[in-house]
């Protein structure tokens, strides 16, 4: 797709440089989209708390922004995850609190989506370009692109406190949707299960229980192959 860079930057301080900037815009950006969705809706907590920001250090969350990205980064792991510091909402302030909690969570992934669109278009100029320069930017955009995806899917799964959980709240009947949102309080020991405990169960019986890779590396490269093809990269 793009010339390939010299050997002599093809090392891990490149390429892991090439994945700071997507990470941050990524997380950033999803939060700020909370955010702004929630102040348009009616609840401006996290206007006045200074989280309608594209400065990076209001999001920053010292794990999940920083360190786990960079251990994922050291373990060569085929996906890499962050998250910032969640976004302040106020559901009950919003206009109409169980709809209007719908639109603030698909806010954040539908961000994501956007900013994986516009990375393959940037990317479109430089496919016939070679050299260090270009091979970074490049890169930055092709981590860009798997990044927002990865991070708007896993976000879209619904188990709460994940913005697919909260959008199924809001869309099932009154019944199921109390009990899904009483599982909150136990949605991210679940996730870690499903993280970590599974796969790690499977490598020790010889199966492969990693649902996420099962569910989002699928999903990532049917939408990166639509989105290739849209733009009239090969």
């Amino acid at each position: 797709m793009m010339g390939g860079g010299p050997m002599d930057v093809d090392g891990w301080l490149f390429q892991a440089s090439a994945h700071i900037l997507p990470v941050l815009l990524a997380v950033t950006l999803h939060e700020v989209g909370h955010g702004f969705a929630a102040w348009r809706l009616g609840d401006d907590t996290a206007y006045r708390m200074g989280r309608i920001s594209l400065n990076p250090l209001r999001h920053v969350d010292p794990f999940g922004t920083v360190l786990l990205p960079a251990m994922l980064t050291l373990a060569q792991s085929p996906f890499l995850f962050g998250w910032a510091k969640p976004v302040p909402v106020a559901f009950h302030r919003l206009r109409n609190p169980r709809w209007d909690a719908v639109w603030v969570s698909l806010a954040g992934p539908g961000v994501n989506v956007l900013l994986a669109v516009i990375s393959v278009f940037l990317l479109l100029p430089l496919t016939e370009l070679s050299g260090a320069g270009p091979y970074w930017v490049g890169l930055n955009l092709v981590n860009s692109i798997s990044i927002n995806l990865v991070l708007a899917i896993f976000n879209m799964l619904p188990i709460p406190p994940l913005d697919g959980g909260r959008v199924m709240v809001g869309l099932l009947p009154l019944g199921p949707a109390r009990w899904l949102a009483g599982t909150e309080r136990h949605g991210m020991l679940i996730l870690l299960a499903i993280m970590f405990l599974l796969p790690m169960i499977g490598s020790q019986i010889g199966v492969d229980l990693n649902v996420l890779a099962w569910i989002i590396a699928p999903a990532v490269e049917v939408i990166v192959h639509g989105l290739f093809t849209l733009a009239g990269i090969a």
